[in-house]
């Protein structure tokens, strides 16, 4: 195993060697940096300063209070008396009413522990969902959307 190693260095030896005298004093501090950084594993000075200097933290900012939106599905809806009625207020919006429901069914455990996409209806939700028994997460918001009223712009 060791002649395998000698004849290794001395082939990195051979490829390091000056190829002429006018490069030789490029050639020669190169390998003696390189043959020092192979012969130690330490690293060049300047990569170990970069690495040793710690990068300045990050002010921290407070969050910027952004308006509240009054378009799309952010606009205060009224919806189906059955929906008001589980949300426990006739006005809201779609975002709301989406985290509503995903909260009520967090609460009760009712998202299939195989696949937890599937949704199992109880007796509130069969009414918000048209009597189905099973519901893709998917497929609330096309649910929903029946319970709010269509305005017009």
């Amino acid at each position: 195993m060791s002649s395998v190693v000698a004849r290794v260095f001395r082939e990195c030896r051979s490829l390091l060697a000056p190829t002429s005298r006018a490069t030789s004093s490029v050639v020669c501090s190169s390998r003696s940096v390189s043959s020092a950084a192979a012969g130690s594993n330490k690293k060049p000075a300047a990569k170990m300063k970069a690495k040793a200097e710690p990068k300045p933290k990050a002010k921290s900012v407070p969050p910027v209070k952004k308006t509240p939106r009054s378009t799309g599905i952010f606009k205060p809806t009224p919806v189906s008396p059955v929906l008001a009625q589980f949300l426990g207020t006739g006005e809201t919006t779609r975002t709301d009413a989406v985290k509503e429901i995903w909260t009520y069914i967090k609460s009760h455990d009712l998202q299939n522990p195989a696949d937890k996409r599937e949704i199992f209806c109880d007796k509130k939700l069969k009414l918000i969902f048209q009597g189905k028994d099973k519901v893709g997460f998917l497929e609330i918001a096309k649910l929903l959307s029946s319970h709010f009223a269509k305005t017009t712009a």
